[in-house]
């Protein structure tokens, strides 16, 4: 892509209501714009990070035996009266009515419909564990909407709910997402740490946060120092993990069995996943059964793992940046490589830039091309602003001797070399 033909609306000064790193760098970088408090629209580079993103919960669910399907985002109420939570949701939820006076809403969350969908559709323990998840916007009338995508009303929202005939396959498909979240956070590049949530009634260990590691970060985490070791290994024993302390704020506050200070690292986190078993709370309150191999009538297991795909995006951000701007990892750039032209009106520079441009998409390389006449300081500022990767530099001097200069945004190191080579290092 031509950065002379993109939509990429930057901007120079920070927004006075931007109040974190991410909601700032998003804003200037182009990503979003606000339609109205917590509401945003996504123009085509955030939407590019979006799509990546989703693109690797697809894969992971997918590999992890996750069969997607797509929930509406509008929803009966009477679905949640039969489940008790219409009442006791409270003012989060946007309550509308349609034209025969209907008592309609829009999703927060998505239980009850998928609820609904298994008991339609599944009658017997042939057809168990599945595991049914969903990508689809989800509302919430946040009373304080803040930090731009990262609290926001509307939001994007990968949500995944398994249904199992007893408790031990239930714990299975627990561990399963378990072990999926950690990859997909890893391919994202982040370093996330699983830490003890509420859960309910039910009582144990089965409630899972995943908390990216980022100094600014929302919340306070506590864990083990051997935890961050373990979770660098490709195969974790996930039961063994699931024993080393992890809490965060009140969490860690009200554990009796807390660990000292001097075998706890203390850091900041922001929440992007969880996972969290409830058993036969939905199927007892919908009254969903199944027949088992005696042909008797049981209530089916269920769990819900949910993960922020829109936060997702502002967390990165944060975990990832500098004074200049967003420091991309490689599989979540919107943009692989950035083209910068030093002199458009150099004919052998900008022969040199077409050359380029065309072999890099030949190779199904995402390049954005800054063929603008613009400033120098103004083309690597827009350059680190967004984030790219990598940046191929071309100006008349190298141009002259047939090379470029290959910039690595997240170190600042420069290596001169010829087009060839460049090649090689980005395919």
């Amino acid at each position: 892509m031509k950065l002379s033909q993109y939509f990429l609306p930057l901007l120079k000064e920070t927004p006075n209501d931007a109040q974190i790193v991410s909601h700032r760098l998003m804003l200037r970088a182009g990503m979003i714009r606000q339609l109205q408090s917590g509401i945003y629209n996504w123009l085509p580079l955030g939407l590019r990070v979006l799509k990546k993103i989703e693109t690797i919960i697809r894969d992971e669910m997918d590999k992890a035996g996750g069969l997607e399907i797509l929930m509406p985002t509008i929803q009966p109420a009477e679905l949640w009266q039969e489940s008790g939570r219409y009442d006791a949701y409270g003012k989060e939820m946007l309550r509308i009515k349609d034209r025969h006076e209907r008592e309609m809403l829009y999703g927060p969350t998505a239980e009850e419909v998928v609820s609904d969908i298994f008991r339609k559709n599944i009658k017997s323990y042939k057809d168990l564990p599945k595991n049914l998840y969903n990508i689809q916007w989800k509302f919430r009338d946040e009373i304080r909407p803040r930090f731009g995508v990262m609290r926001g009303r509307e939001f994007l929202m990968k949500d995944a709910y398994s249904f199992d005939m007893d408790f031990e396959s239930a714990k299975k498909s627990y561990d399963s997402m378990y072990k999926t979240y950690l990859k997909i956070f890893k391919r994202m590049g982040l370093k996330v740490i699983p830490v003890q949530a509420d859960s309910g009634a039910i009582g144990g260990n089965l409630s899972h946060e995943f908390q990216v590691l980022a100094q600014t970060g929302e919340s306070e985490i506590y864990y083990e120092k051997e935890l961050e070791t373990l979770l660098l290994q490709d195969e974790i024993d996930i039961e063994k993990l699931q024993k080393y302390y992890a809490a965060a704020d009140e969490k860690h506050e009200t554990q009796e069995n807390k660990l000292p200070p001097h075998k706890l690292n203390k850091t900041r986190g922001i929440e992007v996943g969880h996972v969290f078993y409830f058993g036969t709370k939905y199927s007892k309150a919908m009254n969903i059964t199944v027949k088992n191999n005696k042909g008797e009538d049981v209530f089916p297991e269920m769990g819900s793992y949910g993960i922020g795909v829109s936060r997702l995006v502002a967390a990165i951000i944060e975990a990832n940046h500098d004074e200049n701007g967003i420091i991309w990892p490689d599989s979540v750039a919107p943009f692989k490589v950035g083209i910068i032209n030093l002199k458009t009106n150099d004919e052998s520079s900008t022969k040199m830039c077409d050359e380029i441009y065309v072999k890099l998409r030949e190779k199904n390389i995402e390049v954005l091309y800054d063929d603008r006449e613009e400033s120098t300081g103004a083309k690597f500022a827009a350059q680190d602003l967004i984030g790219t990767p990598y940046q191929i530099i071309i100006g008349p001097r190298g141009a002259a001797v047939g090379k470029l200069e290959l910039k690595k945004r997240a170190t600042g190191e420069k290596v001169e070399m010829l087009p060839e080579m460049a090649l090689g290092k980005l395919v």
